[in-house]
């Protein structure tokens, strides 16, 4: 599944990418045959295609996949090692902990000047260097400062001879011509190795910007082992793109002038990856879902029908495809508009419209049904049998019969209202009534006086 932190790290991406000209780059790192399959390569691009990075877009180029480019990365090796820059090593981890006395040092260099050839088993070391400093020019973070003495001479090749992560990925980006790396703070530690290795080959290391981590609420680095980190999983519950784009630009960013909810078109504009703050941010679901509320009532009528159209049709809607009238809920869909946090919640909204009954919350059918309920719905279903059928009237004529109860509307309305929608929130009720029709009203009444007759 495509992380939240990723899909940040994708769109700042590409903001630089667009606002200089330049080519955002999708390579799939898939040498882990474990963690490679083409259905979640596939997912990969599906998620970002949803936040608007697709190969339509002549910006966009991939996705390259990091296994098609094994030989390159074996000659690489071979180049470091005939340089004098790398060397094999057989040395065990046993060995190595019975020469420092411990399991946590880093490797301490012993066969550094063994000469030895390559043979299976025997993995091939970078020869960092002994003295001086790596500056990691960073965007970001400023300087950051690593002394060389403090980076073990680390492995660029198995045993078997194939190369490790840090060396593919550095053969990968020279053949790619990348020249700007923006990722999460978690590679910042890779970042000197890295960059010796660019200059071992060469090369000029691009430029580096390691974004914030992301936290939640406990200030804790999201994990998909105990947070919902997935875009997929956002977008599954009723999130808009555009609401989790403009929400995911502003963890580590901001335009500066407290305005929060704009499009994604005039975020890139104004978007710098040196304002990209270093701290880490909070990702906040409270104020995403009130984003996505705000985007959700910016959507023209049509645009919100289509949106919700995955929560009232097959396979998640819980009324089969022919009880589902299109018509009505044209009508009912502006009501429901402005009071929708989630796509998803809409089903529960606009059930009782296509369902043969409610679905009943048994604690607003408790909460509603207090003593006098039976005796009230019994005058409101005479009332409405010959009642015009508009939401006005159906209002008039409830006021009448709750004051002849002595109740109020809003208390006259409870009983009714659960009744027939089975719940004590939902949307106004007399259009409901209206958008029900008369005979499926007086029917759902008809249910409840029963129901309560028996309690």
């Amino acid at each position: 599944m495509f992380h939240v932190g990723g899909a940040r790290s994708a769109l700042y991406n590409w903001a630089v990418a667009r606002q200089s000209g330049g080519t955002f780059v999708l390579r799939i790192e898939d040498t882990d045959a474990a963690r490679n399959r083409p259905e979640w390569t596939q997912g990969i691009i599906d998620a970002l295609a949803a936040i608007g990075i697709n190969a339509a877009d002549p910006a966009f180029e991939g996705p390259y996949f990091q296994s098609e480019n094994a030989k390159r990365h074996r000659e690489a090796a071979l180049r470091l090692f005939a340089a004098g820059r790398a060397y094999y090593c057989d040395c065990t981890r046993e060995q190595l902990k019975e020469r420092t006395g411990s399991e946590h040092l880093g490797y301490d260099g012993f066969c550094r000047e063994r000469e030895l050839e390559f043979v299976e088993g025997r993995a091939l070391r970078f020869r960092t260097p002994d003295e001086g400093e790596t500056v990691v020019e960073d965007l970001v973070r400023g300087r950051p400062i690593f002394p060389n003495a403090s980076i073990e001479d680390f492995v660029i090749a198995r045993g078997d001879g194939s190369p490790v992560f840090l060396l593919a990925n550095v053969v990968d980006d020279l053949d790619e011509g990348i020249t700007q790396v923006i990722r999460g703070e978690e590679h910042l530690s890779n970042t000197p190795k890295q960059q010796l290795l660019w200059e071992a080959l060469g090369a000029r290391p691009p430029v580096w910007a390691h974004l914030p981590v992301i936290v939640n609420a406990k200030r804790q680095k999201l994990s998909k082992r105990r947070d919902k980190v997935a875009l997929e999983d956002y977008l599954a519950d009723g999130f808009l793109p555009e609401a989790m784009v403009n929400y995911l630009m502003l963890l580590g960013w901001g335009p500066g002038d407290d305005r929060e909810i704009m499009p994604y078109e005039e975020m890139e504009r104004l978007f710098r990856i040196e304002d990209v703050n270093s701290s880490p941010a909070f990702f906040d679901v409270k104020k995403l879902t009130a984003f996505n509320g705000e985007y959700i009532r910016a959507l023209s009528a049509d645009a919100f029908s289509a949106a919700c159209a995955p929560w009232v049709t097959a396979p998640y809607a819980p009324w089969p495809d022919e009880a589902f009238d299109p018509a009505v809920f044209a009508e009912v869909a502006p009501l429901a508009q402005t009071r929708l946090a989630l796509l998803s919640e809409i089903t529960n909204y606009v059930d009782f419209l296509f369902l043969d009954a409610p679905v009943f919350d048994e604690a607003s059918w408790a909460k509603a049904m207090k003593p006098g309920a039976a005796e009230l719905l019994h005058d409101v279903r005479a009332a409405y049998a010959g009642a015009t059928w508009l939401a006005d009237e159906l209002k008039s004529v409830l006021t009448v019969v709750g004051e002849s109860h002595g109740l109020k509307l809003g208390k006259a309305q409870a009983p009714v209202r659960v009744t027939v929608t089975g719940r004590t929130v939902g949307l106004p009720l007399f259009e409901s009534l209206e958008l029900l029709g008369r005979d499926r009203t007086l029917a759902r009444l008809d249910a409840a006086l029963l129901r309560l007759a028996g309690s």
